[in-house]
This record gives structure tokens, sequence and C-alpha cells, in this order.
């Protein structure tokens, strides 16, 4: 899926660290807490009720230890 470089520069992980997001095939993937969000039709759903959680849950770095 297509994203703009200039929209992606401006969208953030709707969760609680904002951080940055990548694109991976037909979803966006935070790069801190690795919850990936669905595009659907060109257009970014950032709602996390569509959304799956990264392996902590949403908002908490992959990186950090399981279960803070």
């Amino acid at each position: 899926m297509t994203i703009s470089p200039e929209l992606l520069a401006i969208l953030a992980c709707p969760s609680d660290d904002h951080a940055a997001l990548r694109v991976d095939a037909d979803t966006l993937v935070c790069t801190s807490c690795l919850s990936t969000f669905p595009i659907r039709d060109g257009i970014p759903v950032l709602l996390l009720d569509e959304a799956t959680p990264g392996p902590n849950g949403f908002g908490i770095p992959a990186s950090a230890p399981a279960g803070t």
C-alpha cells in the first residue's frame, strides 16, 4: 500500500507513546510498541479498536520487559 511520505511524516501511533509509524504491506506499524493499524482503501485507520496490539500491548515499547 502506498502512503505519501508527507502523510506518513505527520501520522503517529494513537496510543500513549505517539511514536512514528512505518508502512508494512497493508498496515501501519508503530515503531515503538509494534501495534499494527489497517490501511483500508488507501486510508489509515488509526483507531485502537481496529488495531492489533504489539507484544506488550498498546503504548508499551516492544523492548520493555513483558508485563510492564
